[in-house]
């Protein structure tokens, strides 16, 4: 084995060691006389086991870098000899009384540089490697491969000839064979499983297919098929990826987040599973709806994939199915509740903020109604949190609404809503409906409220049942009579605007939605649930029903709609309209906590990326085609509202936010290698 002297190379890094982990240490593609080193050292294992008796000695193992500028093969630096020329011994010298001679205790002896050779019970060491991502290993690195795009020089330069087929393709011819190849699959889960393999195995390819056509592939990343994937999530599992937390890793969160491989996270989607989409208590399952928002915060939003981080915490789950099933993931118990679920994601949240920081966005998905809110309200004003299914949902469909009056006339204020369904979505709609209505017309939101009625599964919600209602349903409890069954309280209430949010199907039915048509002309019917099979009302039974005068949305989407020879387009009420730009604008201003004003800034932003033409057809939102432009304009109007608030942290503000916003997405091209 060659060995190099300390003039050929530097290393830059710290020991401590006095009863402390050892530093993770990150090398990226640094360069420095005549050694290359690449990659990183990363997800340095922190042993705790009590003892270490044996303990070994491992090579830092680099690459020379020739003449030609190409890695040499099999040279290794020794560990002795290429860390004593450069940095002094991390050790603490004691005379030994009757030898004198020097005795190394903690850190090491004088020869002793990375204290492996004196290291005790009480001491751990760390291996810790150095490599070049080249041959074999780059071929099976998602973040660097590039298939067969490699050029020529790239092939002789990393080692790569004879390891590929002789071809060399473009970028855009790969994503042509990948959505031919997609689309042989009849099965969408089929497609799901494809593009999730593809993302492990060349995740710029990955982003490039699914910006160039998000709106065939969106259904597949995300829902409806999502769902599905999380119900079968057990039986698909391959690889994992983000990181799991359950109830046994208690007093170990912090350390847990010390094992993901990248330091510098910006966004978190954490869920525990309990009411994915309509589909109810998924357990550890649910991890696919962390993986699938985070797909999108980067390829809708523009977010790089190495900031992004899914989370699921497992405290159990109550579906007996998930239980029972032998491919299972999660923790085979009964869903902690209480101080123990409490304590759990407190530490969570602490050890959030300890590793990451003050402006790392952590985004709560798919919590149960009893949960989501308690999180949200006990840690906004301590963290950067943001929930989804409560702020997400309000912001699209505010965004629709507000587009809406362009076809149907008057403003928020002149309408009359009610919602099937008051959880999460439903409440949060309201709310900021509210919110909006107060801050155009100026009146108390207490007023404003009175303008939007709630049907849970007891029936309208009025005062008669303020007793009994959960929190955050009181402030919906106005003052009528009671009833029961939804088409009566239609009949009563008589709403311009219909809201479903039950994730109960087929509830929308055709008296409700001829109701709704016999005192509006033109009657908005939002039918928000997830998935499909979960939609209050489909697009063709809303525009038939109505005779074709229906203002339609969905949660999922729906194909075109042909009545009386007129072809129905309806929108989707997608909250990834808003949440990958909500977020950008978080991070390019610098945010470090979430204000409704910025929700009500995200939501006009949208409405404003709606053109005529989109409402000559029929449309309340924006076609998907154009993702990655409106998710700049709602960064920059949120990051704007962050500076107008004092909540921003980056300074100073830039003059064009669109433009800086478009400049900060990442985006999914090739890199060429030296």
């Amino acid at each position: 084995m060659k060995s190099l002297n300390g003039s050929s190379f530097v290393v830059i890094s710290r020991f401590i060691f006095n009863f402390f982990d050892f530093c993770t240490i990150l090398f990226t593609d640094m360069q420095i006389s005549g050694i290359e080193l690449k990659n990183s050292i990363s997800g340095v294992s922190r042993t705790q086991s009590q003892s270490l008796r044996l303990p070994v000695r491992r090579p830092m193992v680099v690459a020379m870098v020739n003449s030609n500028g190409r890695p040499e093969r099999n040279v290794g630096v020794s560990v002795d000899s290429a860390i004593k020329d450069v940095i002094a011994p991390v050790a603490v010298e004691v005379a030994d009384s009757d030898s004198k001679k020097p005795t190394a205790v903690v850190g090491g002896g004088v020869e002793d540089v990375y204290g492996e050779d004196s290291a005790t019970e009480d001491h751990s060491i760390t291996p810790w490697s150095v490599s070049v991502a080249s041959g074999y290993s780059l071929l099976r690195d998602p973040h660097h491969n590039k298939g067969l795009a490699f050029t020529e020089k790239e092939r002789d330069a990393h080692y790569l000839r004879g390891l590929l087929p002789p071809v060399v393709v473009n970028h855009d011819l790969q994503v042509k064979k990948m959505m031919h190849n997609i689309r042989q699959y009849e099965v969408p889960l089929q497609r799901y499983q494809a593009m999730m393999d593809l993302q492990e195995k060349n995740e710029r390819l990955f982003y490039k297919l699914l910006i160039e056509n998000v709106e065939e592939l969106l259904p597949i990343v995300y829902t409806p098929t999502v769902g599905e994937a999380c119900q079968k999530y057990g039986t698909i599992f391959k690889n994992p990826q983000g990181l799991y937390i359950s109830l046994k890793d208690k007093g170990k969160v912090l350390e847990i987040l010390k094992n993901w491989p990248q330091k510098k996270i910006q966004v978190i989607v954490v869920t525990d599973g309990e009411r994915i989409l309509g589909l109810g208590d998924l357990g550890c399952q649910g991890m696919g709806i962390p993986v699938g928002k985070l797909s999108l915060y980067t390829a809708l939003g523009g977010i790089r994939p190495s900031a992004c981080l899914p989370i699921t915490i497992d405290v159990g789950t109550n579906n007996e199915k998930m239980l029972n099933d032998e491919f299972y993931i999660g923790l085979r118990q009964r869903r902690a509740c209480g101080k123990e679920y409490a304590e759990l994601m407190n530490e969570f949240m602490s050890a959030v903020k300890q590793n990451y920081g003050e402006k790392v966005l952590i985004q709560f998905e798919d919590f149960a109604n009893h949960n989501a809110f308690d999180l949200l309200e006990k840690y906004r004003t301590t963290h950067l949190v943001f929930n989804d299914d409560i702020q997400g949902t309000a912001s699209v469909v505010l965004a629709g609404l507000i587009s809406a009056l362009k076809l149907v006339g008057g403003s928020l204020a002149d309408h009359k809503f009610l919602f099937l369904g008051a959880g999460e979505a439903g409440t949060g709609i309201a709310e900021l409906i509210a919110l909006e209505i107060s801050k155009q017309t100026h009146a108390p939101l207490e007023e404003t409220r009175k303008k939007i009625w709630l049907v849970d599964s007891k029936g309208l919600i009025v005062s008669s049942r303020l007793d009994s209602l959960q929190h955050f349903k009181k402030p919906w409890a106005h003052d009528h009579e009671p009833i029961n069954k939804f088409l009566d309280a239609v009949k009563a209430i008589k709403p311009t605007v219909l809201i479903g949010s039950s994730g109960a199907g087929q509830t929308f039915t055709k008296e409700v939605v001829e109701a709704m048509s016999s005192f509006n002309e033109k009657p908005i019917i939002l039918a928000l649930s997830n998935p499909t099979s979960q939609s209050e009302c489909t697009a063709e039974q809303a525009y038939t029903w109505s005779e074709g005068r229906a203002i339609f949305a969905s949660g999922s989407p729906f194909p075109s709609v042909e009545y009386n020879g007129k072809v129905y387009v309806s929108g989707q009420s997608n909250n990834a309209y808003i949440f990958p730009g909500f977020g950008l604008g978080l991070i390019i201003s610098g945010a470090i906590r979430v204000h409704d004003d910025m929700l009500l800034a995200a939501s006009e932003a949208l409405a404003e990326q709606v053109t005529q033409e989109h409402f000559d057809n029929g449309l309340i939102y924006p076609p998907f085609t154009n993702i990655r432009k409106i998710s700049a304009h709602i960064a920059a109007k949120v990051a704007a509202k962050a500076y107008e608030l004092g909540l921003a942290s980056r300074l100073p503000q830039p003059e064009n936010l669109v433009a800086y916003a478009e400049s900060c997405m990442y985006s999914p091209k090739y890199r060429s290698y030296r």
